[in-house]
């Protein structure tokens, strides 16, 4: 069933739905909570609501304490909710997402629970809503590249917010070396975005049937060139094609690789890394995209079997742990190894980096950093990955200074620059320089009070003035 707009449902739902926003409106956060849950138990295609209700949700989840008690007790509550709504899955997709929402109401960013409506929503054929907690998991998860490719590949193929995908796509690839992956998915995601603007405009008087239907020639060519995140019977169809054709074709490079790519989409890791190594071992062992692809396939297989872990099984804790370890490992060995191979390329200099840095070995992430500066595609990033190095050996000074050139170079006020502003408030207040560091959360504060905590911050500063009386723009 199609998802559904407010003049869609029947009167008393939208009255229902209608209260609710009211109490929204009112900063009443459980009580719309409640009567937005009611309205989609009865109508779960009604798309506008489940939207207002996750909105709520984030605000719930914002103003709630946070830390590692709070975390702790959150998944230890969601579990038993998780595996019935696991269970409803197969049977009744709409009610594994009520119980999903009810998991979402008190912990907004799970991910588990987003999951199960992201596969709820493909069943009922409900893609605004998939694309609604896919975007939330991305946001969480901004360098999971299978996450934002299903994130842009459900957006390209059914329409939705292209810029929140065109975003998440353009920080990912910002972030990486070269990936021919994330190349193709930008291009169906620009082929949506001018088909979706080509038909606005012909909506809105503008436009002509010539100018929507040469659009839709170059949108169509894109989309089919490569699609990395086909249908299930899609895929299995191609995988079969393409196995039969390197049977008359061993030697073509291009479609194994292609070959690889449906494999790891089908979750068929060892058949992709056995494929990857048959390029390589044919002559490809120069090709950096290869052995970053075979990476990303080793590591897609290790998450894989984290999702697969048992939650309630006694020895769940260890299992996560030593998966992470591996995982962790794994990614820094692999790394090393590409730097030494390709001692030039910047960008695997700044993936190294961050590594090092996750890992703690801040002295060698100072170096990797240092180097990855000289990338002119990786400068702002390296910057960034150089101050918090700086922050965590105590050299404040030096973090706000390299913070502060940054910015400098930054011009475009985009995700990247907030991010820059943000640490250069948090490192002036760890320095006690609490004027200095409001001047630099308000600068995000007037442009997005929705980043991060910063409203929270905004709004602690200027209470706590008033509790003491003060009527400056900040305090020392």
């Amino acid at each position: 069933m199609p998802e559904k707009l407010i003049n869609e449902v029947p009167p008393d739902i939208r009255r229902l739905y209608t209260k609710a926003v009211e109490a929204a409106q009112r900063e009443n956060q459980d009580y719309a909570i409640a009567l937005f849950g009611q309205v989609l138990e009865r109508e779960p295609a009604f798309f506008d609501c489940r939207r207002a209700l996750r909105v709520e949700q984030a605000k719930k989840s914002a103003g709630a304490s946070t830390g590692f008690f709070r975390k702790m007790m959150s998944g230890a509550s969601a579990s038993p909710h998780l595996a019935k709504a696991k269970m409803e899955l197969g049977k009744n997709p709409a009610g594994a997402m009520v119980i999903a929402e009810e998991i979402l109401n008190g912990d907004a960013n799970n991910t588990f629970a987003h999951r199960i409506i992201v596969d709820a929503a493909r069943m009922l054929d409900f893609p605004k809503t998939g694309a609604l907690s896919l975007e939330v998991m991305v946001r969480n998860a901004p360098k999971d590249k299978a996450l934002v490719v299903e994130f842009a590949n459900l957006v390209a193929e059914t329409g939705g917010d292209t810029a929140a995908a065109e975003k998440a796509l353009e920080e990912l690839i910002r972030s990486t070396s070269f990936d021919p992956d994330l190349a193709q998915v930008q291009k169906n995601l620009s082929a949506r975005k001018t088909l979706d603007a080509g038909y606005g405009a012909l909506e809105g008087g503008g436009g002509s049937y010539r100018d929507i239907l040469r659009n839709k020639d170059e949108a169509v060519t894109l989309e089919q060139e490569h699609r990395v995140q086909k249908s299930e019977d899609t895929a299995a169809n191609l995988i079969s094609e393409y196995e039969t054709r390197l049977t008359d074709e061993p030697d073509n490079v291009k479609m194994m690789r292609s070959l690889a790519e449906l494999y790891t989409q089908k979750s068929q890791f060892d058949r992709a890394l056995e494929l990857y190594q048959r390029i390589k071992n044919a002559g490809s062992g120069g090709d950096a995209t290869l052995d970053r692809a075979m990476a990303d396939t080793t590591v897609r297989k290790m998450d894989f079997e984290l999702a697969q872990l048992n939650p309630f099984a006694t020895d769940h804790a260890d299992q996560v742990a030593r998966i992470e370890a591996a995982k962790t490992g794994f990614r820094l060995a692999d790394c090393q190894q590409r730097a030494e191979k390709y001692p030039t390329d910047l960008a695997i200099r700044f993936e190294l980096g961050q590594l090092y840095l996750q890992a703690g070995k801040i002295g060698e992430a100072i170096g990797e950093f240092q180097k990855a500066q000289q990338s002119p595609h990786k400068r702002i990033a390296a910057m960034s990955g150089l101050a918090q190095c700086f922050a965590r050996r105590g050299m404040n000074d030096s973090a706000v200074r390299t913070l502060e050139n940054a910015i400098k170079e930054k011009a475009a006020f985009d995700e990247e620059k907030k991010d820059l502003i943000y640490q250069l408030g948090c490192v002036l207040e760890k320095m006690g320089k609490k004027a200095e560091a409001i001047q630099q959360f308000l600068i995000i504060y007037e442009n997005d009070i929705s980043y991060r905590d910063i409203g929270a911050k905004v709004d602690a500063h200027y209470a706590a003035q008033e509790k003491g009386g003060g009527s400056g723009p900040a305090t020392k």
